[in-house]
């Protein structure tokens, strides 16, 4: 356990947390959201600062980024625990662990030191937070993420978004990098389907990239839920609103977990979404979970073909020093 960050007490020793959106009031003995943060006598603790649950050395594609440091290694960690309850989590088995079982939080005990050792060990250029939600493990996160900086190691958020401003600023200056969810482009879906609020997706985005941390967006695109060229189109354009260089990740369903009553995206479906993207004005549009569909990066200027992918191998790098190697036209991202 770690004295939790981000909290105010109240009267009758409830605890109120400011670490993401749901901003709980946390009576003693309980829980918040997230199943992972406890109130014990008035004060809120950590319960997985030391339980990492998943740790393996990636490449950076798999997040996805594809415009920052394309070909190398990220050492990805994770703990238990989710501040959402997304009926179609990939990751459920870890994500929702507490939740699912009532309350259980497991993993190997290790510090920010041994993390940050590993990923230099294994020559890895950044440390990955991801699998489940860095924010409900953001004291694991900020300690590892200030000496990985240190060392000379860049740090990357895989993120449902749903950090409160207060947090994300603090982690500021060690965060390089963020992934983050735009699951859908409703309230209800939000709601219905993953246990929260759009809005605050939508202003953290904008923070992110008010604070010149790069980021990339990630749409899961779901038949029946989100695949409507309505909602598509509404989500591009709030990318496009936010900024053409923002990367965007259309990437193919399949059923899991709570979720099983619908089929595998079809590849024409995310075609059509990377078209829509583009209309709407985004530089870089990419289909994901389908190797070798939609993966290659383009000049947004000229057209050719700058880094050529097949799942998450790069092959060909026809960026120079920031540039397109055939055109001089500056292509987004951190190379």
């Amino acid at each position: 356990m770690k004295t939790a960050m981000f909290q105010e007490r109240r009267p009758e020793d409830k605890v109120q947390c400011s670490l993401c959106c749901h901003r709980c009031l946390i009576p003693p003995g309980r829980r918040g959201i997230c199943a992972v943060r406890e109130n014990r006598d008035g004060i809120l603790y950590s319960m997985v600062y030391d339980k990492v649950i998943a740790r393996n050395i990636d490449p950076i594609e798999k997040k996805p980024l594809f415009h920052f440091l394309p070909g190398s290694l990220s050492y990805s960690v994770a703990t238990p625990g989710c501040n959402f309850r997304c009926k179609h989590c990939q990751n459920a088995d870890i994500s929702q662990l507490p939740q699912d079982r009532s309350g259980l939080v497991l993993g190997e005990d290790i510090h920010p030191e041994a993390l940050v050792e590993a990923a230099r060990r294994n020559r890895c250029a950044s440390i990955s937070y991801t699998y489940t939600e860095p924010t409900i493990y953001f004291e694991l996160a900020y300690d590892t993420a200030r000496l990985a900086a240190e060392a000379g190691l860049k740090n990357v958020f895989v993120s449902n978004g749903y950090i409160t401003p207060e947090a994300l600023q603090v982690i500021r200056p060690y965060l390089h990098a963020a992934n983050i969810d735009l699951k859908g482009f409703r309230d209800d879906f939000y709601r219905k389907v993953c246990g929260a609020k759009l809005q605050p997706v939508l202003d953290a985005i904008r923070l992110y990239k008010e604070f010149g941390i790069w980021i990339e967006i990630t749409t899961l695109v779901i038949p029946g839920h989100n695949d409507s060229d309505e909602e598509l189109t509404g989500i591009a354009r709030f990318i496009r609103s936010v900024g053409a260089d923002i990367p965007w990740h259309v990437s193919r369903f399949h059923p899991t977990y709570k979720l099983l009553d619908e089929p595998p995206t079809p590849v024409a479906t995310l075609k059509r979404a990377r078209q829509i993207g583009l209309d709407a004005g985004l530089r870089y549009v990419y289909e994901g979970n389908v190797p070798g569909e939609g993966e290659d990066t383009l000049c947004w200027s000229c057209k050719e073909t700058l880094i050529e992918r097949v799942g998450f191998s790069v092959g060909t790098n026809n960026i120079e020093n920031g540039k397109c190697r055939h055109c001089g036209a500056v292509i987004d991202g951190a190379w």
